[in-house]
């Protein structure tokens, strides 16, 4: 290792990043947290995921606009700091930080739950310490070889999901009948409880919480353009691609899970993906989607860990963190972070320990306020950049939101009405109270510890 503060390595191609967003889309929020979706909506949890991705798209166009203008690693917290105050940029990339750490503790809770499938009586913290230790060994490599890892896990994942919603749709329309079933799958079987929303408004209201938790981490895709060979197109064209993710691998592969087996029986007790062919008598395929949702977990950790460390490393260039998070490797990867974030996804072992049956939800809900933060964070640094530019004298737009500012404050005060409903259920109030005392947290440190332009002008004096 080398203490010397360089710059990043720029090693990821429009692949990489294509397929990292392509990745980003088909994680645990899918394979694990969809069974608490579905539990809380039935049927009616496709409408949340089609106004949540919609939603999500504006706050990626936002993030992209400001991309292309400002190609930095620290992306949304840069923006944040340089329209809306320091302040704002050091609440918006720690929260980032937090909600990546977050975020990946839930991954790495759901890689031990996918391993239990297979081995239910190792524990499953065991695990967790397992993939902690492989993800940490690959973010200390040079970021082509994180890169051509995550896209040879999004291509394991992207062909999964496609071929069990071409699978999934030949058994609903050869009319494939379910061991003790009286009624062939299909549209029967989505509406077994005589309607798309079986638990009211309300139960839609309430999966939302799921189904944001679901798109958590997406922006990491504006993380690259610090390290991407040309991000003027690489970023957009990456971005443009989630209105079909998410109408394909969400939307679709959920419609074709509900048409194939009651989803009331959607325990939780392991991927719904999984529960299904398993319950449909076909163990086969059972275990090669345990195996893609496996991949998936490790796909996002070590996404998760990617973007946790570039953010810090550039916080660190902002005074904002510690120095010694800017320290590059000789492979040009900020070493210091990546120890930081394994250090953190240790605290996940010991929560599996501890916690092993109840710690998926309550870590997928903080996350959700996290990951809804930096989201209106997003969405008011676009806003306050469109402020700034109509008083520039030229304005060239490349790359643009559709419909401006009207759809991102549409997308702002969707998102405030998301942090509002955490607070409908007991079991994810508790996100509200960890989030408030996060950024009382934030507040606290900025004071006392960030030292301001003005702090060192003073100083210097």
């Amino acid at each position: 290792m080398t203490d010397i503060k360089g710059s990043l390595a720029r090693g990821l191609t429009a692949r990489h990043i294509r397929f990292m967003a392509l990745g980003s889309a088909i994680g645990t929020g899918l394979f694990y947290g969809s069974s608490a979706a579905i539990q809380a909506a039935g049927p009616a949890v496709l409408f949340a995921y089609m106004i949540g991705g919609a939603a999500v798209f504006i706050v990626m166009r936002a993030m992209g606009e400001m991309a292309v203008k400002h190609p930095v690693s620290g992306s949304f917290a840069h923006y944040a700091s340089r329209y809306l105050g320091r302040f704002a940029g050091f609440v918006t990339g720690w929260t980032f930080t937090f909600e990546m750490a977050i975020v990946a503790i839930a991954d790495v809770t759901a890689f031990g739950i996918y391993m239990r499938f297979w081995f239910p009586q190792v524990s499953q913290w065991i695990w967790v310490l397992a993939v902690v230790l492989l993800i940490a060994v690959i973010n200390l490599m040079k970021v082509k070889v994180f890169g051509e890892t995550e896209f040879w896990l999004a291509v394991i994942k992207v062909t999964a999901i496609i071929a069990m919603i071409i699978g999934g749709a030949a058994l609903i329309v050869f009319g494939f009948t379910a061991p003790g079933s009286e009624t062939a799958t299909g549209f029967a079987t989505l509406m077994s409880a005589g309607t798309l929303f079986p638990n009211g408004f309300m139960g839609l209201l309430l999966s939302f919480a799921v189904v944001m938790f679901a798109f958590g981490g997406i922006e990491t895709i504006g993380i690259t353009a610090g390290e991407a060979e040309d991000p003027a197109k690489s970023v957009p064209a990456a971005i443009n691609t989630v209105p079909w993710r998410i109408l394909l691998f969400y939307v679709a592969s959920l419609a074709v899970v509900m048409m194939l087996f009651d989803w009331r029986q959607i325990d939780g007790s392991a991927s719904p993906f999984v529960q299904i062919f398993d319950a449909l008598g076909l163990p086969a395929a059972a275990h090669i989607l345990n195996a893609v949702v496996i991949t998936a977990a490790v796909s996002a950790i070590n996404a998760d860990t990617f973007g946790a460390g570039r953010m810090m490393f550039a916080m660190s260039r902002e005074g904002h963190a510690p120095a010694s998070f800017a320290k590059i490797s000789r492979h040009g990867v900020p070493w210091m972070t990546v120890v930081i974030m394994s250090l953190v996804l240790l605290v996940g072992v010991v929560l599996n320990a501890l916690l092993p049956e109840s710690l998926f939800m309550i870590i997928a809900s903080i996350a959700t306020f996290a990951t809804v933060w930096v989201w209106i964070m997003i969405l008011t640094s676009y806003l306050a950049m469109r402020r700034e530019d109509k008083k520039s004298v030229a304005l060239e737009r490349g790359f643009t939101v559709p419909g401006g500012t009207i759809s991102a404050w549409i997308a702002l005060v969707f998102m405030a009405f998301v942090v509002v409903l955490l607070a409908l259920s007991a079991e994810t109030r508790v996100a509200l109270y960890a989030g408030a005392g996060w950024l009382v947290l934030l507040g606290l440190a900025y004071k006392f510890l960030v030292r301001t332009p003005q702090d060192e002008l003073a100083s210097s004096k």
